[in-house]
């Protein structure tokens, strides 16, 4: 097997970003079948993220693409494989990217279209459909304002509702492309993949865009990459442990607390000469249970 593997952001940011019209060409293929339009022409406004590598100081890595009529697109390709509160943080990127158009001097309704366009590996959201597109409305799922008129759309694949078994002549175009991204590090060995490369064009063009990355050079920075998202995953796990456990402290503070209270209540009780057995009726406690607190 290769080193490829487009489950890795760089490799993926790499491939659909480079400034090179193979990659753009990759590009518009990738953004039609999942965005469902007809894509012309696009621009990578920062194909510069796969240039240095050394100078990066996060492993995130974003596309932020613009159509002919600027809408922008952020593409994002997430490797971690935990939750991690993904949908507060995919409702970040899309009010950052939406917030970030200048508008000084402008009517709000020249605003352009953003939309997050998001690949993650995790089943997330409780339906069976692969993609969903998610924009403004209310609890009755009436629309905040016009279809046509909606400027900000937040666009989930979850590659891990792929059913893999499927035969490949009953894929549609996208199951076809998540199936080549899950598994284009296999090459030739699998043989849905064999079958795609030999026969479906789009595959083709991401194969060769695939293959200038197989080599040791990239391999390294690969796995470099990896490793960050790895270290970065057990952080992750880590501050949700401290965050269980401090749940669990504060829930027995507060448990602590309110017993304290009803041993004071108990104390006060017996000041004023109530019996054990009518404090047990009135706390709904046994009086065992009572004895237990007053120690």
């Amino acid at each position: 097997m290769r080193s490829a593997n487009l489950l890795n952001d760089f490799a993926f940011k790499y491939v659909f970003g480079e400034d090179c019209k193979e990659a753009n060409d990759a590009l518009k293929s990738l953004l039609t079948v999942f965005l469902e339009r007809k894509v012309n022409h696009v621009v990578v406004k920062n194909s510069e993220i796969v240039k240095d590598f050394s100078k990066m100081k996060s492993p995130r890595l974003d596309l932020l693409v613009e159509f002919d009529d600027q809408t922008t697109v952020d593409l994002e390709m997430q490797l971690r494989q935990t939750k991690d509160n993904l949908p507060i943080r995919f409702s970040y990127y899309l009010a950052r990217l939406h917030g970030s158009q200048e508008l000084e001097g402008k009517y709000y309704g020249e605003l352009k279209e953003t939309i997050v366009l998001v690949f993650f590996n995790v089943n997330l959201i409780d339906n069976h459909r692969m993609c969903n597109t998610f924009t403004l409305r209310n609890e009755e799922g009436l629309s905040f304002v016009e279809e046509s008129q909606d400027r900000m759309k937040l666009r989930t694949v979850e590659m891990a509702k792929l059913d893999v078994d499927k035969p490949l002549e009953d894929m549609n175009e996208q199951e076809k492309m998540i199936y080549y991204f899950l598994n284009c590090h296999k090459g030739m060995d699998d043989s849905k993949i064999k079958v795609m490369i030999e026969s479906d064009g789009v595959i083709q063009m991401l194969e060769k865009r695939v293959e200038t990355i197989s080599d040791d050079g990239w391999k390294k920075i690969i796995e470099d990459f990896r490793k960050l998202h790895e270290n970065e995953e057990r952080m992750e796990r880590q501050l949700e442990l401290e965050e269980a456990h401090k749940q669990v402290e504060d829930a027995n503070k507060q448990v602590e607390q309110k017993n304290q209270e009803i041993k004071q209540m108990i104390q006060l009780m017996l000041t004023n000469g109530m019996s054990l057995e009518f404090i047990s009726e009135s706390l709904s406690k046994s009086e065992d249970e009572i004895r237990d607190l007053l120690r």
